[in-house]
């Protein structure tokens, strides 16, 4: 128990600069700027949901890419087979690839000689193989195919995300937002998070916009009619009823602009945009206007005519406007996407979440207020508990959640509101290991060991335990940061830190300053006395007597979640089924009749009106919306206009927009998650005890999951991506506290070898009854703050959280141990048995 100077001096250096890094935090930015240069300045990050902001999940259109990848394969054989003169039947897209058919076998064979000359070498993208080429060309019969391949079609994706993902980050500076985060995710999307912006539906249109430009000539045929060959009809981009004959040869490519500013006309005074040509361009827009005086000239963005102005004289001088009933708005955006160039392929957007400053303002106090009373009835309890003993777990706490803040500085990680009550469970979980070890050291003083020898046991006995209860929660957690996305990886990074940091500060700081006490004051005995005692300090309670009518109750309610499963069933929340969700704050109390007529006037579908939290907050869900993501983005701007309309100075505080594609992959990575988490604790529990301990737990893990689904299915509360965390946590949680009670089983075992199974398990569950009561309280008053006020936006997470720490104690008592005792006597029997038959036949031998 002796720590060596170089231990303590480690120590206190660690603790000391985790304060130092984490007391920017409490100062302003304004504040921190007045400060020493030394002091360290970085704070941590808050997420969208704490100081407002947007978020916007964009996906490349990997359709429209390949589409103008065959289309452009199209032009370039045929400008190829005119060059060599070879003159084909036909040539087309057919799916993916383009056809080209010739009669003539030669100039077939030099045709596709010919041809394969547009393939291009793409390196291999997996580093296995030599390199590859985008376009595989093959002959049959009399026709040649252009076949775009995996790895071809891949590159320009990679490629055009790169591009995609720098052309978005100059649209962005072109409109000033402050300290946006653009980030690729996966193979084919771009995250975008822009703190401050509340409404993204500029911006959305700004990102959204592929921006390809180009100048065509209006051919002489009615708008009305069929047009022929060579000409589309487009419409205007104000109006759609407004309809041009554009040609469909391209007269000069938007690629030439190198500069575009919104102004005004010194004429009219209307808002224009200004643009000026490169010297290509400025020559070829000369020829252009020389030739065709008197003809009107069409500028198309995006397959919409943004104006058709009659060319009055060559214009020579490398510079144009546009101009046709533009917003000061419109001029700005327009000018943006101009000089960001063009996007090499569509974005839609899949995923839209957007908080107004003041519901970031207020779950900031939220979470501050109930993380201070949840820590204030924690170290209650524990000084309560355990006297003036407990004080040194509480100032362990206290340098546990100091440390969680300073790593979360350190490492740059995002704060969310989830996250707060990561850091507010983990609070919580943090004192499990000071009550494991307290009540330990309290059993081996009453053995009669001194001081010091029973701090030493005591330490020694509770640390396998801690570490294996640990670890069943990082499971569960790691799995929720690799499976879960944006605030719900917050969670998950906060769990993961908290558990980190709590075996150096809950353990190994305890440890030595425990050990410091007892030296300073010469202690010959460590008694650990509470300020109020709870209960007996030894029971004898027959706890399987009663086990058929626990596994029985346990079953019976069990079977009626499942019911209540499928009718009525969850309530999903935006999250797994897709749709729009808008939370409004209105000056005064909200008239839901009035409110309802004018959205179902919109003829969105199913709209669901509640209030939340008072008269004048109104949640509004609007179903999933036919016709994909676009669709639903267009949905959300009519549900926005509609509202403001209807109740002036209304906030709109918070708007979340799921397409059906994300709400797909995030219910099948929810399901994935919880699926894996109770496979990977099967097989940890079958590493760390014996199999029969392992399908217990994962036996009762079964029960205790369908009971949380029940209690959602009863409350009606959300089934969403904060349940999923939820219900990952309680299942890490539930095996954290059949670990403590299996541990003193697996511990007994080995010392009463000769007792029956059924008075061990008994013996068992009554050394760590109050352990277990005790440790599952300080999760319980941890998280009972939030559940009371956390608000709508985390009773998903807490309310069932309290429930379901209820479930986890009361089941590792009345159905894992009745269940192991059950698994364990057939497993005696059976291996009683075998040595029965094994014995008889060495004697017939």
């Amino acid at each position: 128990m002796r720590t060596s100077k170089w231990v303590v001096a480690t120590y206190s250096f660690v603790i000391l600069i985790g304060i130092i890094i984490a007391l920017p935090n409490l100062f302003t930015q304004q504040q921190l700027a007045s400060l020493p240069s030394w002091f360290p300045k970085k704070q941590v990050t808050l997420g969208l949901d704490l100081r407002g902001g947007s978020y916007l999940v964009l996906e490349v259109d990997a359709a429209s890419l390949k589409k103008d990848r065959l289309r452009s394969i199209l032009d370039d054989a045929r400008s190829k087979l005119r060059a060599e003169r070879i003159q084909p039947q036909s040539i087309r897209v057919v799916g993916d690839a383009v056809v080209v058919s010739i009669a003539d076998a030669d100039q077939r064979a030099r045709a596709e000689t010919a041809l394969r000359e547009l393939a291009t070498p793409i390196d291999d993208q997996t580093g296995f193989g030599a390199a590859t080429n985008d376009i595989d060309v093959s002959a049959a019969d009399n026709q040649i195919r252009l076949t775009l391949t995996e790895a071809g079609m891949q590159y320009r994706l990679n490629s055009a995300l790169q591009q995609s993902l720098e052309i978005i980050r100059q649209r962005v500076d072109q409109v000033g937002v402050a300290e946006p985060s653009i980030q690729r995710v996966g193979s084919d999307r771009i995250v975008v998070q822009l703190p401050g912006l509340q409404d993204p539906a500029q911006l959305r249109q700004l990102l959204g916009s592929t921006a390809k430009m180009s100048f065509h000539m209006l051919a002489d045929v009615n708008p009305n009619d069929v047009p022929p060959p060579g000409v589309t009809i487009m419409p205007d981009a104000k109006d759609p009823n407004i309809k041009y004959p554009i040609e469909d040869q391209v007269a000069l490519s938007g690629e030439r602009l190198t500069d575009a500013r919104a102004g005004f006309d010194s004429q009219t005074n209307e808002p224009i945009v200004s643009f000026r040509f490169d010297s290509l361009g400025a020559r070829q827009f000369g020829d252009i206007t020389s030739r065709n005086v008197g003809r009107p000239f069409a500028i198309v963005l995006d397959g919409k005519v943004l104006s058709a102005p009659v060319i009055r004289e060559p214009i020579t001088g490398g510079s144009g406007q546009i101009s046709g009933s533009f917003t000061v708005e419109d001029t700005v955006v327009l000018s943006a996407l101009l000089r960001a160039g063009a996007l090499p392929a569509p974005l839609t957007v899949i995923e839209e979440r957007t908080v107004g400053p003041d519901l970031g303002a207020d779950a900031i106090k939220m979470g501050l207020y109930t993380g201070l009373i949840g820590f204030a009835l924690v170290a209650v309890f524990i000084i309560v508990l355990y006297g003036y003993w407990g004080m040194i777990a509480n100032l362990a706490l206290l340098l546990h959640t100091i440390l969680t803040f300073s790593a979360l500085s350190l490492i740059g990680a995002t704060l969310t509101l989830p996250g707060i009550a990561g850091i507010i469970l983990g609070i919580g979980i943090a004192v499990d290991a000071n009550v494991l070890i307290n009540e330990r050291i309290k059993e081996e003083t009453r053995k009669g060991l001194n001081a010091m020898p029973a701090l030493d046991r005591g330490f020694k006995s509770a640390y396998a335990t801690i570490v294996d209860a640990n670890v069943t929660t990082l499971i569960a957690t790691g799995l929720l940061f690799l499976f879960g996305t944006g605030p719900v990886r917050g969670f998950a990074i906060t769990m993961m830190l908290g558990i980190a940091i709590s075996m150096f500060a809950d353990v190994s700081l305890v440890r030595m300053m425990m050990a410091w006490v007892v030296r300073r004051w010469k202690l010959k005995k460590l008694e650990i006395k509470p300020f109020i005692r709870f209960g007996p300090e030894g029971t004898n309670f027959q706890f399987m007597r009663a086990r058929f009518f626990g596994i029985g109750v346990s079953i019976v309610l069990s079977i009626a979640s499942i019911v209540l499963f499928i009718t009525p069933g969850l309530n999903y929340g935006i999250d797994f089924k897709g749709g729009i969700q808008v939370e409004i704050d209105t000056p005064q109390p909200a008239d839901l009749s009035q409110l309802r007529s004018t959205l179902g006037a919109l003829d969105l579908g199913e709209v669901a009106l509640q209030n939340i939290g008072g008269p004048s907050s109104v949640l509004i869900r609007v179903q999933r919306q036919d016709g994909g993501e676009k669709a639903q983005t267009e949905a959300v701007t009519k549900v926005r206009g509609a509202v403001e309309k209807l109740i002036p100075g209304v906030k709109i505080e918070r708007t979340e927009v799921v397409g059906p594609k994300v709400s797909g992959e995030l219910a099948r990575s929810g399901i994935l998650a919880v699926a894996l988490a109770a496979v990977a604790m099967l097989f940890y529990i079958w590493w760390r005890f014996e199999w029969y301990f392992a399908l217990g737990a994962i036996a009762t893990l079964i029960l205790d999951t369908t009971k949380m689904i029940g209690f959602f299915a009863l409350t009606g509360l959300d089934f969403n991506l904060t349940a999923i965390a939820a219900l990952l946590t309680i299942i890490g949680y539930s095996v954290n506290d059949k670990v403590v009670v299996y541990d003193r089983m697996r511990e007994n075992l080995r010392l009463y070898k000769s007792k029956p199974l059924r008075e061990i398990i008994d013996m068992s569950i009554n050394q760590v009854l109050a352990r277990c009561i005790f440790t599952s309280l300080t999760t319980f008053l941890a998280m009972l703050p939030m559940a009371i006020w956390g608000g709508s936006a985390v009773e998903n997470f807490a309310v069932p959280m309290i429930f379901g720490i209820v479930i986890a104690t009361s089941s590792s008592i009345y159905i894992a141990a009745p269940i192991l005792l059950l698994l364990g006597n057939w497993w005696k029997r059976r291996q009683a048995e075998q040595q029965k038959t094994e014995g008889a036949i060495t004697q017939n031998r």
